[in-house]
């Protein structure tokens, strides 16, 4: 079986609590008077205490085109992949040149060649690695990333999957767009990377027995980015938390059923930390216990919502944190845009 054996996260240097973010927001922006209130009670209810930052925040607040801001974006990228990558390895004991697969992550910049070309230059991967870089996934991407390097490693005997995440959402900011989705995108988003390496080895880690994935017709407007002359604009509906409320229960449990397991024997959750409600509504939905859950909580209260790195952060946070009992189960999910959900069922080793 497909195994994470070696997890690995990194932040850009500069940290920043919640309160500096909303009292820089608020000069700004410069909302009205109810504007401000509704600011003020999104920053103060985001379970986020502090993030950080690729850039210091009086420069991610000033005018800024898509040009210079994806320029940016490709400087800080690579340095992030590079160092998570490094130190995931490290933490397995490999080299870059035990890796057969890379598969990376990201939707807050746009690169061409790919960030897992650069990748292979400077850290030395080999020149026939294998390669799947994802863009348009939004924060469904890690775990969708973590899917997929499991079904390669099974299909190629003996193969190595390293799955490598990188998200500098601040870099998306919009001084300009005083919508709600832009607002809630300020008070939630941080930068980060993390990564994951992958193996059919017999060694200890959080073994991949199964994944579900799930679309949700019908809701193609429910988040995502619309990308304008002056760069990504957040799109966030209201609904999203009630949407996979409702509509996540039938896929998670086709998928236990396939093992004949009950959400009662599931003893961890790793669920994407997308913002207080999304936790809130599916600890109510699947009567999970918030010991089950708390490394999202942690995850969201520390860095806030890292975009598809985050699943990863939450799993690292398990692995080296809270790490649960030997041969219990384990749900991981990430939710992202169309709307859409991938699920996978863990066994810890």
């Amino acid at each position: 079986m497909a195994t994470i054996i070696s997890t690995a996260t990194a932040t850009p240097p500069y940290r920043i609590a919640q309160e500096q973010v909303k009292q820089v927001l608020q000069e700004v922006f410069r909302l009205d008077p109810r504007q401000q209130a509704v600011m003020a009670s999104l920053f103060d209810h985001a379970q986020v205490k502090q993030r950080y930052l690729s850039l210091p925040l009086n420069e991610i607040v000033q005018p800024s085109s898509l040009g210079e801001r994806n320029q940016q974006y490709q400087e800080h990228v690579i340095g992030l992949g590079r160092r998570v990558a490094g130190e995931c390895l490290q933490r397995a004991g490999m080299n870059p040149a035990d890796v057969d697969i890379l598969v990376t992550t990201s939707c807050t910049g746009y690169m061409i060649p790919s960030l897992d070309a650069y990748l292979i230059d400077e850290l030395g991967f080999r020149s026939d690695i294998r390669r799947l870089p994802i863009t348009e996934l939004g924060c469904l991407a890690g775990a969708a990333a973590l899917a997929r390097a499991r079904d390669m490693v099974l299909a190629i005997p003996g193969a190595r999957a390293l799955v490598i995440a990188v998200e500098l959402s601040s870099l998306t900011f919009q001084r300009g767009d005083h919508s709600l989705s832009n607002l809630v995108s300020c008070a939630l988003f941080g930068d980060g990377a993390a990564a994951a390496l992958i193996t059919a080895e017999d060694a200890p880690g959080a073994q991949i027995l199964d994944t579900r994935s799930c679309f949700i017709s019908g809701t193609l407007d429910a988040m995502g980015f619309d990308l304008r002359d002056t760069g990504f604009h957040m799109v966030l509906a209201k609904s999203v938390p009630d949407l996979l409320r409702r509509q996540l229960t039938e896929p998670l449990g086709l998928l236990l059923d396939r093992h004949g397991l009950s959400l009662e024997q599931i003893e961890s959750f790793a669920l994407h930390p997308g913002g207080k409600k999304i936790l809130e509504h599916l600890e109510e939905e699947l009567r999970i216990p918030r010991q089950k859950t708390q490394p999202s909580w942690d995850v969201l209260r520390n860095y806030g919502n890292l975009s598809s790195a985050t699943i990863l952060f939450v799993l690292h946070e398990w692995l080296t944190a809270h790490r649960p009992a030997t041969a219990s189960y384990g749900i991981a999910a990430g939710f992202g845009p169309g709307l859409s959900a991938e699920l996978l069922l863990l066994r810890w080793l």
